[in-house]
């Protein structure tokens, strides 16, 4: 089966690329790496791998990559308010432009399986607690370029979307500004932290969870199509408070503070249920506590910094 990863180079492709070779898909990934980031070389040597240079708003390189595929996995995204908000074009013609250009292309025989974010559910007005049915009110440009995209695409046959957790973990295509990735990042480096909101609550989800899921919903595609499933650890819905406190167990020094310094611009504060995924079969599994060991470990490979002189 060959799958077409766009952003396969990002934070989540290049695991998902690897861990769809290692199950003996044939994987072709596209990214612009506008981050310049290198994170696909250990996969070249496979004969089942391709890479290819390119921009995802490319109608003819598109077409072209899509109709040799039998399952698409649009990752490529601006992602974030911060990074959505400093360049909006980009972000409107990447999140929203090109899922639409990649669905008017493809074959409706063809799986497409997208990656939304549970920030679509905005500010929910009940009890901050969300499923799947809880109404979509993105405040943010990311926010709303996503939830634009899940609604094109679920408006057509044979598409699922995840709408994903807050995402921690290690991958070859580290990010830091993560919630998690970031709070042990600044515990390991800084020692202290000074937190903002400390009651609004968050849902997490590992990465390899994440990527364990694309390949359930591929295989088992016939019972979830056309609907949108929440992916996260219902173990770990965290305020920002009780989250540095988990820190705090493994890096018993980190200082932590508190002080109204500023708010969160997508004003992040739910439970999510992931129950109608478990329902369907799958249920994340690797906990905060492992992955936050994980992550202090990968941070001792990035314990020189080219701008430091210590």
């Amino acid at each position: 089966m060959n799958v077409l990863v766009t952003g396969g180079a990002g934070y989540l492709g290049s695991v998902l690329c690897e861990v769809l070779l290692d199950k003996g898909y044939k994987v072709t990934a596209v990214d612009n790496l506008m981050y310049r980031q290198k994170s696909l070389f250990h996969l070249c040597n496979n004969p089942n791998f391709d890479f290819v240079f390119g921009d995802v708003r490319n109608k003819s390189l598109m077409s072209r990559l899509i109709k040799n595929a039998d399952v698409l996995l649009p990752l490529a995204a601006i992602v974030g308010t911060s990074a959505c908000d400093s360049d909006p074009y980009l972000a409107r013609t990447t999140n929203l432009d090109a899922i639409k250009l990649l669905n008017k292309l493809r074959s409706k025989n063809q799986l497409v399986v997208f990656p939304m974010t549970n920030n679509g559910y905005g500010t929910p007005e009940d009890k901050n607690f969300c499923t799947e049915e809880t109404p979509l009110k993105p405040i943010t440009l990311y926010g709303k370029t996503k939830t634009d995209a899940e609604e094109e695409l679920l408006s057509s046959k044979n598409t699922i979307t995840l709408r994903l957790a807050s995402v921690f973990g290690i991958s070859p295509r580290l990010r830091l500004d993560l919630l998690v990735n970031h709070f042990v990042y600044v515990a390991l480096t800084d020692g202290y932290i000074v937190l903002f909101e400390k009651k609004f609550k968050r849902n997490f989800v590992h990465i390899r969870d994440v990527v364990d899921c694309f390949i359930f919903a591929i295989e088992n595609h016939k019972k979830m199509i056309g609907k949108a499933y929440n992916l996260g650890l219902d173990s770990e819905n965290l305020s920002k408070e009780e989250l540095a406190g988990k820190i705090k167990q493994h890096l018993p020094k980190f200082y932590i503070d508190f002080a109204e310094i500023k708010s969160d611009p997508d004003k992040r504060n739910y439970i999510v249920s992931s129950q109608r995924l478990k329902t369907a079969g799958f249920e994340a599994k690797r906990s905060l506590d492992a992955g936050i060991k994980e992550l202090i470990k990968g941070y001792q490979l990035i314990k020189r910094s080219e701008f430091k002189n210590i």
